[in-house]
């Protein structure tokens, strides 16, 4: 039985760009995969065409000899099956889809450069120290250069590290299972991708210890809770003279007794006597910059109500601008009357039953549940 053509089982026409092949094999690929078809020998089959159909495709000299000669260019050794449908091998085929998918290698893959961990930790501060910005220290755990061998990880100083025999310097491994190639650290050399012969007696060839630093951090004004400051270059010490990694340091603003926040703008309840709302009044409270403000309270004022004061609100990031300063005001009921006061309110209550101007919602609500039940009757 012939051998189908290798362009119409990738289903692409001869003259098709390496990347509509790519593209036109990772679908087909995805789609008869064995895993996907358990038990499904025709799926199985059809994969291993694909497979061997791209392994000739991909590679401009085995395309050029497969357009001149066709199948016979591979016939009696001629290639054309290693890796592809006899090996099941994925390298440059379905493996670039599992190590763009899963990140396999990433960018240590043949460089050996095994950058510093990134280090978070955590600080908190006032919300004045948030308007303001201020500098807090933060002691962070990690791991430094070692000073007995300047970092390199070998006891001479002047020696280099060589190549990983086991992964030739790329710091991963691969290795088959079933129709997938595994990737992960080399085992040897931990990811370096170099090995030191006379590693430091110090470090045991790691290139950097253990040891405890203290960073001034600079916070700066109008910062937010939740922000996250990044300090490049201060995470641990990468091995072997490899760039460090970076300080993410998280902020929380504890919370206020007076002042609550929402982005630039300051809300501060303030709760009114009976008789202050009623008859006005003046009051003064204090803004988050730490000066005094004065609010002119009107007659008439009501639970809820809310009075502006424009650029008394907290101070926005990397801006002279700031936000403003809401007062909302709470009316509170009197409590623990004198004997007096209550026949004060008493009489009050009296004098209002006549004046239903004097509280209008409450004579406009009671007027609608008397409607409500005349209705009912």
């Amino acid at each position: 039985m012939a051998k189908p053509d290798y362009y119409t089982t990738l289903g692409v026409q001869r003259g098709a760009s390496a990347e509509d092949m790519k593209k036109a094999y990772r679908k087909l690929a995805m789609q008869y995969h064995p895993d996907r078809n358990p038990g499904d020998h025709k799926a199985e089959a059809k994969f291993k065409e694909l497979n061997e159909a791209y392994d000739v495709l991909k590679d401009d000299n085995k395309r050029s000899a497969y357009d001149r000669f066709g199948h016979a260019a591979f016939e009696n050794g001629g290639g054309g099956q290693a890796g592809g449908a006899g090996g099941f091998g994925f390298e440059g085929g379905l493996g670039d889809i599992f190590d763009q998918m899963f990140g396999g290698g990433g960018g240590r893959r043949g460089g050996g450069v095994q950058t510093g961990a990134d280090l978070r930790a955590s600080v908190e501060i006032s919300m004045a120290e948030a308007f303001n910005g201020t500098k807090a220290n933060v002691r962070i755990p990690t791991r430094v250069k070692c000073d007995a061998c300047a970092g390199s990880g070998s006891a001479d100083k002047n020696a280099s590290a060589d190549n990983c025999a086991t992964c030739g310097g790329a710091g991963r491994v691969r290795a088959q299972q079933g129709f997938f190639v595994v990737e992960r650290t080399c085992p040897t050399c931990a990811g370096a991708g170099r090995v030191v012969r006379n590693p430091c007696r110090v470090c045991s060839g790691a290139g950097t210890v253990p040891r405890d630093k203290t960073l001034a951090v600079q916070i700066p004004a109008g910062v937010e809770d939740g922000t996250r400051i990044r300090l490049s270059g201060e995470g641990e010490a990468g091995g072997r003279g490899a760039p460090p990694g970076d300080l993410y340091v998280h902020v929380a603003i504890r919370p206020h007794d007076i002042f609550q926040r929402d982005g630039a703008n300051i809300f501060c309840r303030v709760p009114l006597r009976m008789t202050q709302a009623t008859l006005g009044t003046e009051i003064e409270v204090p803004t988050i910059d730490g000066t005094a403000a004065k609010v002119k309270i009107p007659a008439g004022t009501q639970t809820g109500d809310q009075f502006r004061l424009r650029a008394k609100g907290f101070s926005v990031l990397r801006s002279t601008q700031r936000g403003d300063m809401y007062i909302q005001v709470a009316v509170e009921t009197p409590q623990k009357l004198t004997a007096r006061q209550r026949e004060l309110l008493e009489e009050f209550e009296t004098e209002a039953k006549t004046h239903a101007s004097h509280s209008p919602e409450h004579d406009g609500f009671f007027a609608k549940v008397k409607e409500f039940f005349d209705g009912l009757g």
